[in-house]
Order: C-alpha cells, then sequence, then structure tokens
C-alpha cells in the first residue's frame, strides 16, 4: 500500500510508561522502505511489543532510535530450508560444534563488528545492552559455531510464540554461520516453530530457501502465530547435532 508521508511526519514515540502503542504499519513509509517512527527506548516490554507487531528497531549511533518494518518482508518457512550440495558435503564433515545460548554477549560483540560489506555497525552499545538484557529475560537467544573452542560463527535473535525473529550472524570461517544456520532452523522445525523473520531480503538468506511476502500477511501470521506456546525450556545451553 502506498501512502503520502514523509519522513517530517513520522509519529515520535514517548519514553515512558505506559507504553505507548506503534502508529499502523500501513502508515511506513516507502522510501526508505518500512521506516514507521523514531523515539521510544529499547526497553524489554517496548521490544517485545514491537517484535509481535512486525516492528524492529535499527539506526546507527548518533541518531535517534528508527523503527522499521519493510513491504515485503523476508522470512524463512522452517520446513522451506534449503541445504546447496556444497553445505551438505560440509555439515556431513561436521567441523563446528554448535550450540544455543552458550556465549550470547560473545556472539552478540561479534555481529556488530564492522565488516567489508557495511553490516553489523548498526548494532550500537545501546542496541547491545538492550538485547544482553532480552537475553536475561529468557527472549532473546543466541547460536554458536565453534572451531576447536574457538568462536568462528553464529546468530542471534528474539523468540515469541512459535516465532523466531532473526537480527544478525556472523562468520570468521568459511560457511560457519550457514552451518550454525542450518542446525538451528532443523531443530526449530522440531520443536514446531512456524516461521523465522529475517527481516529484508539479501542472497545469502534467499540461498538458505528465504521468500518475501507481503507485510499484511507477516503481520497476520505474527497474531496467529505468536500466541502458540513454546516451552522456554529448550532454549536451554545445548549442543545441536543435525541429521
Amino acid at each position: 500500500m502506498s501512502n503520502n508521508h514523509s519522513i517530517q511526519d513520522l509519529y515520535w514515540i514517548p519514553v515512558g510508561e505506559p507504553i505507548v502503542p506503534f502508529p499502523d504499519l500501513d502508515s511506513a513509509l516507502r522510501d526508505p522502505d518500512g521506516l514507521l517512527a523514531f523515539g521510544g527506548d529499547l526497553s524489554v516490554s517496548r521490544l517485545l511489543l514491537a517484535y509481535r507487531q512486525g516492528i524492529f528497531p535499527w539506526y546507527s549511533s548518533g541518531q535517534p532510535i528508527m523503527w522499521w518494518s519493510p513491504d515485503p518482508r523476508t522470512v524463512l518457512f522452517p520446513d522451506k530450508l534449503k541445504i546447496s550440495r556444497s553445505l551438505r558435503k560440509t555439515l556431513n564433515k561436521k567441523p563446528f560444534e554448535i550450540t544455543i545460548n552458550r556465549a550470547f554477549k560473545q556472539v552478540i560483540t561479534a555481529c556488530s563488528a564492522p565488516r567489508s560489506d557495511g553490516e553489523g555497525t548498526w548494532i550500537t552499545s545501546d542496541m547491545q545492552m538492550a538485547y544482553c538484557q532480552m537475553h536475561e529475560h529468557g527472549h532473546a537467544h543466541s547460536v554458536e559455531a565453534w572451531l576447536d573452542g574457538e568462536l568462528v560463527g553464529g546468530l542471534y535473535g528474539i523468540a515469541i510464540g512459535q516465532v523466531f525473529f532473526g537480527e544478525s550472524m556472523f562468520s570468521r570461517r568459511s560457511d560457519a554461520s550457514k552451518v550454525a544456520f542450518a542446525h538451528f532452523v532443523k531443530w526449530l522445525k522440531s520443536l514446531g516453530y512456524k516461521l523465522i523473520d529475517c527481516q529484508v531480503e539479501s542472497d545469502h538468506l534467499v540461498s538458505l530457501g528465504a521468500c518475501n511476502i507481503p507485510r499484511h500477511e507477516f503481520a497476520r501470521l505474527l497474531k496467529e502465530y505468536c500466541e502458540l506456546p513454546m516451552d522456554n525450556a529448550h532454549w536451554q545451553e545445548a549442543s545441536l547435532e543435525l541429521e
């Protein structure tokens, strides 16, 4: 749906209690795609409200908090995971130990490091602290790839109901993040998870089976899947094996 809004028209979210709702997703800009609002904070309650509605924070150091909900939305349905022949060969070699929630802070720190493609630098120190707090409250989780005891890849995100909202991943060895992601998606599928949010399209994600769906369809799925029960006991620190 198109709109005639400009950045100057965007809603400024006040800080404090009670938590002020986000504006309707249809009020998000088309250019830049999905920019919905400014302001607010990165409290646990604000972040949970955002993710449940299909909204996430994304901004650089020195900028106000910016809230986004792009259209279309890139997602991965767990049973649509694609494992290429080359990735399958790597998986069969089992080069990495894959774990969950063993090193959340290390993973988000690694994801925040500047990269040659410019990705990662948007994870500010405030964002790191906010997601570490989400982790302490049992909402944010990490997946790690280890090689000879060294952290060489991983990813992190938010789990609500039967939806996992992916935030970022990193790799210091060839295929480390892909191997971690493949293990993780298979594990999520075994637990009954319905949807993985990938936010925006990339060649890397598409190669793993991600696709685009309309924002309104994404919001509809969230209303259904975020309310489904999920046992948080699954998120205890563990090692993963993929057959």
